[in-house]
């Protein structure tokens, strides 16, 4: 308890007998205390042993009474204390109100003590014992502002470490561990059921210097998102409350045109996580690298089966667009893109033309000439299914 003001040596010397003095009592002020803690709250006793409470209690008292009348030069075992008090009440989870409570009110019993002592003593000092109040009551607070911010401290350490301690069970649900317990444990630190309706969202994300940051969904209607990020994507699981689904999902991530993306479907519980982040990366590879979007695995079938076996596709590349591999690659680019749009405008071919800014005769003549070099027909459904896989391979396969 430092700041002392000036004071006389007549008073100093009143403050340094009666502080003496009053060691001899602490541990009776320590019962007292104990005793209107209990009183004002039955946190104390639940949050902290109570011999612990006593014995720490007394040593508090005890540092705060020396430091009173001790040399401004004197290390500050009283303000060391309460730092560690601080500490220890935080982990014990004793709301810091009660514990600075319990400060303040030392600081009343040890005043009230002190100016008994002098009273008893010599009644014509305790006007003297009044001129040190502002020192003493300096002290206490200093005691309870250390006691106060160690405690903070500790509360944001714990918390921050009691969040690593849940995104690292999120990570490991995510990666599809299956450890005994992992998913109740996570449901608990989540506040989320065990099970429920989940979906993992996987996107891809370019973090390079000058490119806008990724902008993370929060929460929208029905859903709860909780994001990780990695090095080269961000990952979400999201928590489908209600009638909200992938329709309303989906609609929800395109509204910061952030892409691409992919969107798995619908699992039941949090120990699905890992299965739907590979089918949500399962999606993803359906577009390609420069895509705007996210999709759906549901809305991708076809194209996901072709990307989840390279060495199949890369066999049905050469088997149905074998000739076309040998074309100038401007030639072959300016077949597939004729087939691409054609595709994308449901066979017809007025859009298409629209789109390719040529004359619909044009497009025609492109798609005969794509048929007779892969020998398929584009009326026939099982030839249009083997073109239209092997166009997405062609796009999607790398190299």
């Amino acid at each position: 308890m430092s700041g002392r003001r000036a004071r006389t040596d007549r008073e100093w010397s009143v403050l340094v007998t009666a502080s003496r003095m009053l060691l001899e009592r602490v541990p009776a002020l320590t019962d007292q205390l104990m005793d209107e803690l209990d009183e004002r709250s039955e946190q104390f006793d639940a949050a902290v042993p109570r011999d612990e409470h006593w014995r720490q209690i007394n040593e508090a008292m005890r540092y705060g009474i020396e430091a009173i009348a001790a040399p401004r030069s004197a290390p500050r075992r009283d303000l060391a204390y309460a730092e560690q008090l601080g500490r220890r009440r935080a982990e014990q989870g004793l709301a810091l109100d009660l514990v600075l409570h319990a400060y303040r009110h030392a600081g009343y019993l040890v005043w009230d003590e002190l100016l008994r002592i002098v009273g008893e003593k010599d009644p014509d000092d305790v006007p003297m014992l009044v001129h040190t109040a502002s020192h003493i009551w300096a002290g206490v607070d200093r005691q309870a502002t250390a006691v106060a911010e160690a405690y903070r401290s500790t509360e944001q350490s714990m918390a921050r470490r009691s969040d690593e301690r849940v995104q690292a069970l999120l990570d490991a649900l995510l990666e599809g561990r299956s450890t005994p317990g992992l998913a109740a444990r996570a449901a608990a630190g989540l506040d989320l059921p065990e099970q429920g309706r989940y979906v993992v969202v996987v996107v891809r994300v370019e973090r390079r210097d000058g490119r806008e940051p990724f902008q993370r969904v929060a929460a929208a209607d029905g859903m709860r998102f909780f994001w990780r990020m990695r090095t080269d994507c961000e990952i979400a699981v999201v928590a489908l409350d209600g009638e909200a689904g992938l329709p309303e999902l989906a609609q929800e991530l395109l509204r910061p045109r952030q892409g691409p993306g992919g969107i798995s479907p619908v699992v039941d519980s949090l120990a699905e996580l890992g299965r739907a982040r590979r089918l949500a990366e399962t999606a993803l590879r359906t577009l390609p690298p420069d895509a705007p979007n996210i999709v759906r695995l549901d809305e991708r079938l076809p194209t996901a089966l072709v990307v989840s076996q390279p060495e199949l596709a890369a066999r049905l590349i050469a088997d149905v667009f074998g000739p076309l591999l040998d074309l100038d690659p401007a030639d072959r680019a300016i077949l597939l893109e004729t087939l691409d749009a054609w595709l994308e405008y449901g066979g017809s071919a007025g859009r298409a033309a629209t789109r390719l800014y040529c004359h619909r005769n044009t497009v025609f003549n492109r798609l005969r000439r794509l048929e007779q070099l892969t020998s398929r027909s584009l009326s026939r459904p099982r030839d249009l299914i083997e073109m239209t896989l092997a166009l997405d391979a062609f796009r999607l396969t790398p190299g």
